[in-house]
């Protein structure tokens, strides 16, 4: 009787299924952010066209929450699928072709530009920490390096999320990282 070699646990054909669990769970998370966006919203709406007393700090912490929301669960989407491309195009591919312009594409393509762009986004965060920045509105909302800092935060998300598309490409394409198969457990 041949024994099967021990799998090590945390192998890299798991490390695709694990970037993206992380990621979907830290999505769904970030998602319950929208109903607070929306109070916010609504609480804004009220003061400003009803009651007639608008607040700048409301106003400026809406855009601050909808820009967070957004950025934080974009590689939710990527992760899940459900961001936009051109699918009437794409559909006619086989899946390897498709698979092979995907790789390509966030290899060649989104993966350099993510890359400069967090770079320089982590440094626009920090400097806006070191100057104390805050709203040039008088009754704005102070300590704005948070949202400047979540924009970086956000995309190395959509980064992390893109290389575990890779993997996932690459195990289709040249069958490495080999594909996770579920096994009954041996009698």
């Amino acid at each position: 009787m041949t024994r099967r070699p021990r799998r090590r646990r945390g192998t890299p054909r798991r490390l695709s299924y694990r970037l993206d669990m992380t990621i979907l769970l830290f999505g769904r998370a970030i998602s319950w952010l929208w109903l607070v966006t929306l109070a916010v919203v609504l609480t804004n709406v009220v003061n400003r066209f009803i009651l007639g007393r608008g607040s700048i700090a409301v106003e400026e912490l809406s855009w601050h929450l909808f820009g967070a929301t957004m950025i934080l669960t974009l590689a939710y989407a990527v992760v899940s699928d459900d961001h936009v491309r051109v699918d009437v195009i794409r559909e006619k591919f086989s899946l390897r072709t498709q698979a092979w312009i995907e790789l390509l594409a966030i290899v060649l393509l989104a993966l350099p530009i993510l890359y400069l762009m967090v770079e320089q986004l982590y440094q626009y965060g920090y400097r806006s920490y070191l100057r104390g920045e805050r709203s040039q509105a008088p009754s704005g909302l102070p300590y704005r390096f948070i949202i400047k800092t979540l924009i970086p935060i956000g995309l190395t998300l959509v980064a992390v999320a893109l290389f575990s598309r890779v993997l996932r490409c690459s195990t289709l394409l040249f069958g490495f990282p080999r594909r996770i198969h579920k096994t009954t457990p041996r009698q």
